[in-house]
């Protein structure tokens, strides 16, 4: 009997996102290889585009969506390619892949498929020290960005940035809102998700031509 599982994409950077960029076709290439290579059968794919992977798992849409198809589906297995596209923050990997084990589902990162489950003292250790290496990674870039905020600010008096959305388009959060609005039939609000795509038909865009993440559409509104 072929085994079924799921797969879980994730980007951090809004700027790696979109059909030019090569996270989420390097993840599923990944991913499918693994696949392929152990007869295993994807039923379905799931993709959290510019979300942290210091998020909790159940914050992320993409996620959760996943967790309630999973829920009522065969699948119990969850590939991905590789510890950190689950979660970059060690606290968040470690949490998130214990409540994963409570709901019954197997995670597998397809560059090390033992990652997880190796008990060893070892193992443990070497968990410990990748997840603590990649939140390090990401402080120490943190902590460069604002290092050269600083400078430019003390060299030239001021660290332009590009304007705000609703500066560069005044009819944004009124349209946003109109898009959120209850729906009479079904009592519900759009996702926020739907609202940035629907903005995008409407022609409000970032300065690159993206669509607004539902981070972004979730903070406008608040």
């Amino acid at each position: 009997m072929t085994k079924t599982a799921v797969a879980y994409y994730r980007t951090s950077s809004a700027t790696n996102v979109g059909s030019d960029k090569d996270s989420l076709k390097r993840q599923k290439e990944a991913v499918h290889s693994y696949a392929k290579q152990n007869k295993i059968k994807i039923v379905h794919e799931y993709y959290d585009a510019a979300v942290s992977g210091a998020d909790p798992i159940d914050a992320r849409e993409g996620f959760s969506d996943m967790l309630a198809y999973m829920s009522g589906n065969g699948a119990k297995t969850i590939l991905v390619e590789n510890a950190s596209r689950f979660a970059r923050d060690l606290t968040v990997q470690l949490t998130g892949h214990s409540k994963l084990l409570e709901l019954g589902f197997e995670l597998i990162p397809v560059d090390a498929p033992s990652h997880f489950t190796d008990d060893t003292p070892t193992a443990q250790m070497v968990r410990s020290i990748l997840g603590a290496v990649s939140e390090f990674e990401k402080s120490s870039l943190v902590a460069k960005l604002k290092a050269a905020r600083v400078r430019k600010r003390k060299e030239t008096g001021r660290c332009e940035g590009r304007k705000p959305a609703t500066e560069a388009h005044p009819e944004l959060l009124a349209t946003a809102r109109r898009l959120r609005r209850k729906n009479p039939h079904t009592g519900k609000h759009k996702s926020f998700t739907r609202v940035a795509q629907e903005l995008y038909l409407e022609g409000f865009m970032t300065a690159s031509g993206k669509p607004y993440s539902k981070q972004f559409v979730h903070k406008l509104l608040s």
